[in-house]
């Protein structure tokens, strides 16, 4: 299907930061269907993800390692839940930074078994690239992405150095890099007039240079990984542009660590092309947030609780009768 079709709606998939401790716990209880995905994944990974996802043991939900698969599961379970209630198929799919691969499993380029083993390697390399302490992220608000490009040249040096990380939506720009240059890039950002410049608690520089080691380690880990034709394109975060072919898909997933995440020029190129609706398919709206502010006329839906999830789909197929 392609996106002149008559459908006009996209799925688009979280990334980290939309995990909550008992997300989607009602739906869990509730639909066999979730139920199901949340088991293939505890039994792909050797422990269990209800658990994980209802009590976060000892804070384990934050830790990037069980974050991705944990979130990966829940974007997952609630695309089977769509498909069971007979929700329309999406014209294509796009992902934020980690919701890249549920868009794949979406698109069944890879194996949601497959994945869930796969991002949870991802998160465990990203948190051992940078030693704890020496990389920082920060967002930006309230400044023209060139302007920030400026001034992370500014910022930095031979030896410290701060990149764009996240093109989430005009006015909003996340950076990452080593601790003082993020230090100095804030400083540099508030004497620039910015509204808030303020450091993440996030401790992994995710989408630059200093994730070279964990991009090294993933390409050699998807060497393995069986990956399908998508049935749908995919769009990039690293080129911003659809993934139609399984060469293209294994070099994206490798450059999206390296690379900054273009989420407002994805949202631009898809609403040029007649993606209209988007279904945001994780727990939580913060995609529904950034995208509002990227492009007004894309409405976006909710999927996260029962109710939501019908209303997402009636929008959807009312469209297209």
């Amino acid at each position: 299907m392609s996106v002149s079709d008559s459908s006009t709606f996209a799925f688009i998939f979280p990334g980290q930061g939309s995990q909550s401790v008992g997300m989607l716990g009602d739906l869990l209880a509730a639909e066999a269907v979730v139920a199901n995905t949340f088991d293939e994944a505890s039994d792909a990974l050797g422990y269990d993800m209800r658990e994980l996802v209802a009590d976060s043991p000892d804070g384990k939900l934050n830790q990037t390692e069980f974050t991705q698969p944990a979130l990966l599961t829940a974007s997952t379970a609630l695309l089977q839940l769509w498909r069971a209630r007979g929700g329309e198929e999406a014209a294509c799919a796009a992902g934020h930074s980690l919701g890249e691969y549920s868009a794949l499993v979406a698109a069944g380029s890879i194996a949601f078994a497959d994945a869930v083993k796969l991002v949870a390697f991802r998160g465990r390399a990203m948190s051992d690239a940078v030693p704890a302490g020496v990389g920082l992220m920060a967002a930006i608000l309230g400044l023209g992405d060139d302007v920030i490009e400026s001034l992370c040249a500014q910022a930095s040096t031979d030896t410290s150095k701060v990149w764009p990380a996240n093109y989430n939506c005009p006015g909003q720009l996340v950076v990452a890099g080593h601790v003082a240059a993020v230090e100095r890039l804030i400083e540099l950002a508030k004497g620039a007039g910015a509204k808030r410049a303020m450091a993440l608690q996030v401790s992994a520089p995710s989408h630059t240079p200093l994730m070279q080691t964990a991009a090294d380690q993933l390409q050699e880990r998807l060497a393995g990984i069986q990956i399908e034709q998508p049935t749908m394109p995919v769009w990039s975060n690293a080129s911003a542009t659809p993934l139609k072919d399984v060469a293209a898909i294994r070099e994206a997933l490798v450059s999206q660590l390296i690379s900054p995440v273009r989420w407002s020029e994805t949202i631009n190129k898809m609403y040029a092309q007649g993606v209209n609706k988007a279904v945001e398919m994780g727990p939580g709206k913060v995609l529904a947030g950034i995208v509002r502010r990227v492009e007004r006329d894309i409405s976006v839906s909710a999927t996260d609780a029962s109710d939501a999830m019908d209303k997402a789909i009636e929008a959807i197929s009312g469209e297209a009768e």
